[in-house]
């Protein structure tokens, strides 16, 4: 009897190959329920108006927000008043009749992928996974874990410290006191959800440099080579993906720093376990015989 898997199909011992369409076929499945998972997402999302536009996506507009609460604890403790954001000097306001359906549609929409990323790569990975040696099976294990948890960790950096700080740089900067900030709201939401996806992305370097090295592009002299080179691109990075201000730049460009220094030490922990599985491989062949 044939059975089917994911890579090859399976007939009385012998294995063929699938053919493109076939890998097509399989792709386009992975595809569906991804975005079966997100429109479910999306749907809970758009279902909880209150707490998804109320309080997650307008919570970094309102002074109540944990964040700005924790700078105000903080300030007190150290006695430093300076800290606690008591105003947010800005309104926002819909200058489209269609604007808040669409800005609910759009925060529920993406909601539904920072929720569903996990299962989304989980997916992908399920499909590029029979493509591999068993070895490079063995070394990936726990490559949808990582790779979803420093999404949803850059996700909550731009949610928590990006956006709110960011927000209110924004809002108290004034040119001329004449001059009032009334937000259109289609601005507000574009700018968080900006923050945080790009955030979330960022995060993701220590893995993308992970792959990199196992494969040999990248090693650790390389990225010391270029560290000059690569804290130029990432304030250009920081500079595109963040509002146009210092505080939101720096507060994007240090923890990808950070990031590059740890995926460094990645590279080179992953050159340093490949190099001693070849001085097994070597010793193992001297030993026979």
């Amino acid at each position: 009897m044939a059975q089917r898997s994911e890579g090859v199909t399976v007939n009385s011992g012998e294995e063929h190959e699938m053919t493109f369409l076939d890998h097509l076929e399989i792709l386009r499945w992975h595809i569906i329920r991804s975005v079966i998972a997100i429109v479910v997402f999306t749907a809970l999302a758009l279902s909880n108006k209150e707490l998804v536009f109320g309080q997650i996506i307008l919570g970094p507009s309102k002074t109540s927000f944990f964040t700005y609460r924790k700078l105000c604890e903080i300030g007190a403790a150290i006695n430093s008043p300076g800290l606690c954001i008591q105003d947010l000097p800005f309104t926002l306001q819909s200058r489209e009749l269609s604007a808040q359906f669409t800005m609910h549609l759009t925060s529920s929409l993406v909601v539904g992928l920072v929720l569903g990323f996990p299962y989304m790569f989980w997916e992908i990975w399920r499909f590029i996974k029979p493509g591999l040696y068993p070895r490079e099976q063995k070394n990936s294990r726990g490559a949808v874990f990582f790779v979803s948890f420093l999404f949803l960790l850059g996700a909550v950096f731009g949610y928590f410290i990006v956006s709110p700080l960011s927000i209110n740089f924004l809002a108290s900067y004034q040119v001329d006191p004449s001059i009032k900030n009334d937000i259109d709201l289609s601005s507000y939401v574009s700018m968080l959800v900006t923050l945080v996806l790009s955030c979330g992305l960022m995060f993701e370097l220590p893995m993308v440099v992970f792959f990199l090295s196992r494969v040999g592009i990248v090693t650790p002299e390389l990225m010391k080579l270029y560290r000059k080179h690569a804290i130029v691109a990432i304030a250009l990075v920081a500079a595109i993906l963040s509002p146009p201000d210092v505080l939101s730049m720096t507060l994007m460009g240090i923890p990808l720093l950070l990031l590059y220094e740890v995926s460094i030490h990645i590279s080179w922990m992953v050159r340093k376990r490949d190099l001693a599985r070849l001085n097994e491989q070597a010793s193992e062949e001297i030993s026979q015989p």
